[in-house]
């Protein structure tokens, strides 16, 4: 395209300036749904998949199978039971030699008070250090539990920010405070790094005590754990360690061929990929979405253009009976489209680009590049497509229709 185009172009936008504006608003809007939609559903998926990763990418996490059906032998109470056996077993190298580390837990809720301030804490967990390396959780202050603590039967705790929000005034450092939780006294020893939400639950709402402690003041000896964490040598043994932890199971808790299992088994990787699929889903709903919003900012377009040729047919007619061409016609009109959808699209590009650097508590979109090369060379090409069909209409007009036009 000419300079001289663009510049009738500039003036024929100019000549009526909140036609055009209301034109670029639509195209504007389309652009910036597409960046904005898509730092979002980028920023969502990052967001679950760190939180999952925080489950560590070579844990397993063994529960127990509470609905195996009628048809499953044994007692209920059998059927629910992660007992030392099942700990011991899996511990065995010869048995699971692509096991690394292996820690039962027990859990239980009840209330958490400091100073007079009570809580409702839903995840009280006993465990020992080997499961807190198995769920990946280093500590932001203090120190986590260690064996001595277990050996000792220490009343030691480490506990999550939530906690530590609903529990103590602000300026006020946990690590050293005296809590008690169900009436037994524990002292904070360190806090966990601030996880937030995996999808299932909030990772920050949780106090960790030695096993030993919680058993001998919190739950009593009991005869089944919550849960067996369990660590597989790398993530490439993962696979063949799931494998090995089925099998043990079954041996130890007496179950023929064909009979359900009276346990569950998972892992992060597992819900990684899952995550990553789900959220790969969103990204495309909500680029589809933003992609509509363009499209009627397109349609937008060829609207103002069709009523910018029937305004403007008898200046197409004298400039045809001057010498004009079809191609002349057709530029000086696309030229416009163009410029209305390239001048809306910058404007998008810049307003998509800054709300999508705004963070909140919850949203974190994360602006890709790519998002904002597409999002404006769609707009364009969308100006071009969308007038086309005007600029061709424009330039198949005879001078003299042109000119008997009213």
């Amino acid at each position: 395209m000419t300079l001289d185009s663009m510049r009738v172009a500039l003036r024929g936008i100019l000549a009526n300036r909140l036609r055009s504006a209301l034109t670029m608003l639509g195209i504007l809007i389309g652009t910036a749904a597409v960046i904005l939609l898509v730092a979002v559903g980028t920023g969502i998926a990052e967001q679950v998949q760190v939180q999952i990763r925080n489950l560590g990418t070579n844990a397993i996490y063994i529960l127990t199978e509470r609905n195996t059906g009628s048809g499953n032998r044994g007692t209920s109470a059998h059927k629910i039971r992660l007992t030392k056996a099942d700990v011991k077993a899996l511990s065995d190298k010869t048995r699971a030699p692509d096991i690394d580390l292996v820690a039962p837990t027990v859990g239980t809720t009840g209330t958490v008070t400091w100073g007079g301030t009570t809580y409702a804490l839903q995840n009280f967990i006993g465990g020992s250090p080997e499961f807190a390396d198995i769920r990946n959780t280093p500590v932001a202050e203090g120190r986590m539990l260690n064996q001595e603590d277990m050996a000792s039967h220490a009343k030691v705790a480490v506990i999550g920010q939530t906690v530590v929000d609903h529990l103590f005034p602000k300026g006020v450092d946990p690590v050293g405070q005296q809590v008690e939780f169900n009436g037994v006294r524990f002292r904070i020893v360190g806090l966990q790094v601030k996880k937030g939400s995996n999808g299932f639950q909030d990772q920050d709402d949780f106090m960790y005590a030695p096993l030993t402690s919680v058993i001998d003041n919190i739950v009593g000896n009991v005869d089944s754990y919550t849960i067996i964490g369990v660590r597989s040598t790398s993530k490439e043994t993962l696979p063949a360690a799931m494998v090995e932890i089925r099998t043990i199971l079954r041996q130890t808790h007496d179950l023929k061929p064909g009979d359900p299992p009276d346990f569950i088994v998972f892992n992060a990787a597992a819900l990684l990929a899952a995550g990553k699929a789900a959220a790969k889903q969103f990204q495309l709903l909500l680029g589809v979405v933003a992609a509509i919003s363009l499209l009627i900012g397109g349609i937008g377009v060829m609207n103002i253009m069709l009523v910018t040729v029937t305004e403007r047919t008898r200046e197409i007619g004298i400039r045809k009976a001057l010498g004009a061409q079809k191609t002349d016609i057709v530029t000086q009109f696309l030229a416009e489209a163009m410029l209305l959808a390239s001048l809306g699209g910058i404007i998008g590009v810049v307003l998509g680009v800054g709300v999508g650097h705004l963070k909140s508590a919850t949203m974190h979109p994360i602006v890709s590049p790519g998002s904002v090369v597409l999002s404006f060379c769609v707009s364009v090409l969308i100006g071009i497509f969308f007038g086309a069909y005007p600029a061709s209409r424009a330039a198949a007009l005879t001078p003299m229709e042109a000119l008997r036009y009213e």
